[in-house]
């Protein structure tokens, strides 16, 4: 890890290291593991974890020993997610949605090759909702993935995409590019997409891109369910009710900010949706 520049406070500096080195990972990582890849000494970096694990920014995990993100980092990043300007738009026309259709609703920003669910409307009683805010989906084989990585542009889609590789979840999954180029292109002709049981068996979304004034995705909406939730013969119908309120949020965004200034709010989408991505380690204990 490079020296810090002059001003900067070392332990902070190294704290910040730290999360955004956990933010690449799924599964956590040990001590020493952070020590290596970061090439900080094992006795600061246990005292950076341990400071951020007493104030409930970080957890360990009694089983594998390794720190993910605690409860107050996952609080604070939901902070910040609900002063973004796009859920504040989008948060009653969504619900209404869901309302008119009974479907739950899932809103999520690309970052990075990932998509990030930034909210989740579902019918009143459910308490699915708070697990699902920041969970990182992959791009390939879900609605909002597919709806987001079909409007970006060439040089960008070959730069991110490419660049990952598909981990297959069943005989349904699309892992080649050239095939994932294929049905995106379809998803544009359609302006929808559909994920048919290729991230979960049992399991249908339909994603629908919030475009910006310059044609790229804002964000996506979809709907979520199950085969029988969502059968193939309601996709169309439930899709045009996905493309209404997208083009309404859209709308609303264009008149709040003004054209020109929809595009660069991709910026502050992208780094919420990095916070919101840092998940609290898996219940082991």
């Amino acid at each position: 890890m490079a020296a810090p520049k002059a001003g900067v406070v070392p332990s902070t500096s190294r704290a910040m290291h730290v999360l955004e080195f956990l933010a690449r990972l799924k599964r956590g990582a040990s001590i020493s593991e952070i020590s290596r890849n970061l090439v900080l000494p094992k006795s600061s970096t246990y005292l950076v974890l341990k400071t951020l694990e007493e104030g409930g920014y970080l957890r360990r995990s009694p089983r594998s020993r390794k720190f993910y993100f605690g409860p107050e980092f996952i609080r604070l990043c939901r902070d910040v997610l609900d002063n973004l300007d796009l859920r504040d738009v989008a948060r009653p026309i969504l619900t209404k949605l869901m309302r008119q259709t009974g479907a739950t609703v899932h809103m999520a920003v690309l970052d990075g090759n990932a998509a990030v669910i930034i909210d989740r409307i579902e019918l009143p009683g459910s308490s699915a909702g708070a697990d699902w805010v920041g969970r990182r989906l992959d791009v390939n084989c879900t609605g909002v993935g597919k709806a987001l990585s079909a409007y970006l542009p060439e040089e960008q889609f070959e730069k991110v995409i490419t660049a990952k590789r598909f981990a297959r979840h069943n005989e349904n999954t699309i892992v080649s590019v050239s095939q994932l180029k294929k049905e995106l292109a379809k998803v544009r002709d359609k302006g929808y997409a559909v994920d048919d049981e290729e991230d979960e068996i049992g399991v249908r979304c339909i994603g629908v891109p919030i475009l910006g004034g310059d044609r790229r995705a804002l964000a996506a909406i979809s709907f979520a369910g199950t085969t029988e939730q969502i059968p193939l013969e309601r996709v169309p119908a439930l899709a045009a009710h996905l493309q209404r309120a997208a083009a309404e949020i859209s709308q609303q965004m264009s008149h709040q900010r003004g054209p020109e200034s929809v595009a660069p709010g991709i910026k502050v989408l992208t780094a919420a949706a990095t916070a919101a991505g840092l998940r609290p380690a898996p219940t082991d204990s």
